[in-house]
């Protein structure tokens, strides 16, 4: 069987794991392009996803399509990476889609909603149930398609000055909280603030805001956060699965050929599954040094919980009554969750829940 049999039987998948990938990608075009991440470099692990990417395509395709990354603010500004992208300036983003909420409510599905989805149940959601489907077809609007890039895992609640111990202490709180979620806590009475990561430590520290919250242990460490704010609530019940998302110019994607355009799916699809699997083995370490340093670790009131769940359904519901993008997706976003729910209910979260009840 001559090689080009073997690579037409073989797909993909088999022609690299066969070390024949040369012959595909040597009849390529040799192609460089440009990554502009939302996030700075020192942020290794969601900046690093897409350093990750970039290098496993330069290597599956022996170098051919070179993809330069770039960190937020090198060649745009992170609130213009969705600009960037659909005008072509460059031909891909690493991002998450809730920032841009200001164009259109919907674009936070794409990364996290309020008491939304678990890390899992929105790989499940984009990958095997309609959200990866919903999310391309919105984002088409723009110019652009997408491939899921990346997860955090359910992230905490913040860094605060003083504890909150019941919803009154939420009102008028200067509360720097990314995206979407500000809609949430902004009816409970915080002043909300979105602030790019690489400012808010002097924020805090000049007394601009009162609260902030960001990602976790292993990133909130590095920014310095507990340094002047001492209580570190949680859960992040605004962020509990929250996922970044690859966009890739549509004009630049057409012009690849099938093998790339795979490459550029299981590129993407490897950073996915590694940023997430990076966040739950450093998070335990760091959140251990944050105690160390005499950090409080607070849960959020139940009565706090319980409000803001309120609000967010009630903004759920009126959003679907002014935005049809946002309904459709929401819809089976919605209904995706509550059996998804049902199902982690009697097994996953029992089983969590007795393990982690016990001396290991």
């Amino acid at each position: 069987m001559d090689r080009r049999s073997i690579i037409k039987n073989a797909g993909l998948a088999g022609v690299l794991a066969a070390g024949i990938a040369p012959a595909v990608v040597h009849a390529q075009a040799n192609i460089r392009w440009r990554l502009t991440s939302g996030f700075p470099k020192a942020l290794d692990t969601i900046y690093g996803a897409a350093e990750t990417f970039a290098r496993k395509v330069k290597d599956m395709t022996g170098g051919k399509f070179e993809i330069s990354v770039h960190a937020a603010g090198e060649l745009v500004p992170m609130p213009g990476l969705v600009d960037a992208v659909q005008n072509g300036t460059v031909e891909m983003g690493h991002t998450a889609s809730y920032y841009y909420f200001g164009k259109n409510d919907a674009f936070a599905m794409g990364c996290a909603i309020p008491f939304g989805l678990n890390s899992r149940q929105m790989t499940a959601w984009c990958y095997d149930g309609n959200g990866l489907k919903l999310m391309r077809e919105f984002f088409s609007n723009y110019g652009f398609t997408s491939f899921p890039m990346g997860n955090t895992g359910a992230q905490m609640g913040g860094w605060y000055r003083k504890e909150i111990k019941t919803v009154a202490d939420m009102k008028g709180l200067k509360f720097r909280v990314g995206g979407f979620a500000g809609k949430v806590t902004a009816r409970l009475g915080t002043v909300s603030q979105n602030i790019p990561g690489g400012e808010i430590y002097q924020a805090l520290e000049k007394g601009t805001i009162d609260a902030a919250e960001w990602v976790g242990p292993y990133d909130d460490q590095k920014l310095g956060f507990f340094k002047v704010a001492p209580f570190y609530h949680y859960p992040g019940w605004w962020e509990g699965g929250p996922q970044l998302d690859l966009y890739v110019n549509q004009k630049a994607f057409d012009t690849l050929s099938g093998e790339y355009k795979a490459i550029i799916e299981s590129a993407a699809a490897f950073a996915h599954t590694e940023m997430q699997a990076k966040y739950d083995a450093r998070n335990p370490g760091a959140l251990k040094e944050l105690v160390g340093n005499k950090v409080k670790l607070v849960p959020f009131p139940k009565p706090v919980l319980d409000a803001a769940y309120k609000e967010a359904m009630a903004l759920y519901s009126e959003l679907s009554a002014s935005n049809p993008a946002f309904k459709k997706i929401y819809d089976d976003y919605s209904n995706f969750r509550r059996e998804s729910n049902l199902w982690f209910r009697f097994t996953e979260a029992r089983f969590d829940s007795f393990m982690q009840s016990q001396k290991l």
